[in-house]
This record gives structure tokens, C-alpha cells and sequence, in this order.
């Protein structure tokens, strides 16, 4: 696999989701956030557990971590690259970002 970048941005998402590509969404806000708004494929692994739930995370294929602007995603991208997990990418601009460009449909918080 080509070396990733640290972030991405949602077009660069949704283009590898609507090609079919190996991507795990991880969603590290808190569950009441998911609750209000989430994509559909993502995996709730909140920001403060991730520690624990490390061993969820694949190591295989790329791993999209998201949420709500893009700041806890981050955290977790750099934590995850110190893991080893090079596979890690942020989605800047988070969900929010995503309502934005990517699908108006969905409630902003």
C-alpha cells in the first residue's frame, strides 16, 4: 500500500467508500453524538475507550477515523501511528464536513 497521509479530506472519502475500496469508518465521538447523526457504515469506537478496543481496530485496508470537526479523530489518527497502525487516516472536517459537502440530508449539530 502507497504511504497514506495523516488526513484526508470527505470528497477523498466518499470516493474510496463509492469505489468499493477496503475502508473502515471508525466514529470516535460519544455515543449520544453518533445517535444524533452517523454514517451508515461506521464502527462507534469513542475517543476516551479506544485504548481498551484497540485490538478492534483492523490492521488491514485503510481505517477512516471520524468525528465531529475533525480534533478527537485526529488524536485517535496519531495514536493509532504510534500503534504501528499506518493504515490510519483522519477525515478532517468530520461529520460535519460530511453533512456539508457530501450529504445535506444529514443534521448538523
Amino acid at each position: 500500500m502507497t504511504a497514506l497521509p495523516l488526513q484526508i479530506d470527505v470528497a477523498t472519502l466518499a470516493a474510496w467508500l463509492d469505489a468499493g475500496d477496503e475502508v473502515t469508518v471508525i466514529d470516535v465521538r460519544e455515543a449520544w453524538e453518533a445517535n444524533l447523526v452517523a454514517l451508515p457504515s461506521s464502527r462507534l469506537i469513542p475517543l476516551g475507550t479506544l485504548p481498551t478496543q484497540v485490538d478492534a481496530v483492523p490492521r488491514v485496508g485503510v481505517v477512516a477515523l471520524l468525528c465531529h470537526h475533525g480534533g478527537r479523530s485526529l488524536q485517535a489518527t496519531r495514536f493509532l501511528r504510534e500503534l504501528g497502525y499506518d493504515n490510519a487516516v483522519n477525515v478532517a472536517g468530520g461529520i460535519d464536513r460530511w453533512a456539508i459537502e457530501i450529504d445535506p440530508s444529514l443534521p448538523r449539530y
